[in-house]
């Protein structure tokens, strides 16, 4: 059992920064992702991040279009932390913003939901313009 918390969120004016963090007791390990997804209402969860930490340690990162050159994903392992560093933020990236961790297909299937087993409550953020 993995138990996510984010948080982080805020409202910003556009243009401005925010940093997520996602604590994760019980470690998911090798073989899996960390990921960071958001959601507005009446619209589906979508893939915004992932890192995927192979068997061998390496690392691979993911991102959506719309987020890259402007969101950076990393982990700290001494901490059980993911984070999610957003800069240049735009009004569009207003969303409930969760974090997620399962087997995503080595990296494959990084931005579907139904590859990820355990999910954070989630952490708002709002940017205006």
């Amino acid at each position: 059992q993995v138990q996510l918390v984010e948080s982080g969120g805020g409202s910003v004016q556009a243009g401005g920064s925010l940093r997520l963090s996602c604590v994760a007791s019980g470690y998911p390990g090798s073989g899996n992702c960390m990921g960071w997804f958001r959601q507005t209402p009446g619209k589906e969860r979508e893939g915004v991040a992932a890192i995927y930490t192979q068997f061998t340690g390496g690392l691979n990162t993911y991102y959506t279009d719309s987020v890259k050159g402007r969101f950076t994903i990393s982990q700290d392992y001494a901490k059980n932390t993911v984070y999610l560093q957003m800069n240049s933020l735009k009004p569009e990236d207003t969303a409930m913003y969760y974090c997620a961790t399962g087997p995503c297909g080595r990296g494959w299937y990084w931005n579907r939901v139904d590859r990820y087993t355990y999910w954070g409550q989630g952490t708002q953020v709002t940017v205006s313009s």
